[in-house]
């Protein structure tokens, strides 16, 4: 079965950018891809950037028209589709994920979790932080999300697999020379829990930041199988096969051995 990761680059025309995204949807889909995600955020340039009142105005709730186009795409193609956007949610705003399924229907949402806090990442400022990690469920595999820094708490990972995960797709806004760091975390995680990970990563000049892309999808040993993608706008196809997960867990047999009764002080309140 053949995934893909579609990275591009936003300008500030909203409407723009998701006819953008639609095309390569097209293009994913008459290369065979069955599960398409996009990168985190998927149509607005990187307002995080700064702490604006009126970048508020961006967010969508679920129910918007301009997301109507994907699920008319994810029915008619047959394809899932894991969507990331800035969703407004009555009084609340997420940095959040939907998943459409292969007929055309919303699985369910994702919020980010681990909000980043830094300079030119003030997420902080713009998003609550979500509540859990659910797995969906489709007719090509149980998928997880962990939007960027999600990524980075080996937790999460665990949990998703626990659930029943296959597929983990990790849509990032990555900037900077980071790309190491994310490829070894990625692979770790894939390899603690014998799954498929693709990390999908933002291209494109912003005011401040130069998003470099690189997308890339690692096997359940953690071998890079897709890309790295270029610093500019693509699609990266990765060929994966469930039954070889289930082949690595019988080798590593890492999440059927684990010893629950000892990880107590994981939750410990003095850590």
């Amino acid at each position: 079965m053949k995934i893909a990761g579609i990275q591009f680059s936003c300008s500030a025309d909203k409407k723009k950018n998701t006819e953008k995204a639609l095309t390569f949807l097209s293009i994913a889909y008459e290369k065979g891809a069955k599960i398409v995600c996009f990168q985190e955020i998927f149509n607005l340039f990187w307002f995080p950037r700064e702490r604006n009142e009126k970048f508020f105005d961006l967010a969508d709730e679920v129910k918007s028209p301009i997301f109507e186009p994907f699920f008319e795409r994810a029915r008619e193609y047959g394809i899932v589709i894991v969507l990331p956007f800035f969703e407004r949610s009555e009084k609340r705003f997420y940095n959040s994920c939907m998943v459409i399924n292969e007929k055309g229907e919303l699985s369910g949402i994702y919020r980010k979790v681990h909000l980043t806090q830094a300079p030119l990442w003030e997420e902080d400022y713009y998003f609550s932080r979500g509540e859990n990690f659910p797995v969906f469920v489709t007719g090509y595999g149980r998928i997880g999300v962990e939007i960027s820094w999600d990524n980075l708490y080996p937790e999460v990972t665990r949990i998703l697999a626990l659930k029943g995960a296959e597929i983990i797709f990790a849509p990032t806004s990555c900037a900077f020379k980071t790309q190491h760091i994310w490829e070894k975390v990625i692979s770790g995680n894939a390899i603690a829990n014998g799954l498929y990970i693709m990390r999908v990563n933002r291209v494109g000049s912003e005011d401040l930041q130069d998003f470099y892309g690189m997308s890339f999808c690692v096997n359940p040993e953690g071998e890079v199988i897709a890309g790295p993608a270029g610093l500019h706008d693509g699609i990266v196809l990765a060929e994966i096969d469930l039954e070889y997960e289930k082949y690595v867990r019988d080798t590593w047999p890492l999440l059927r051995m684990r010893i629950p009764e000892m990880y107590s002080e994981l939750v410990h309140q003095g850590y």
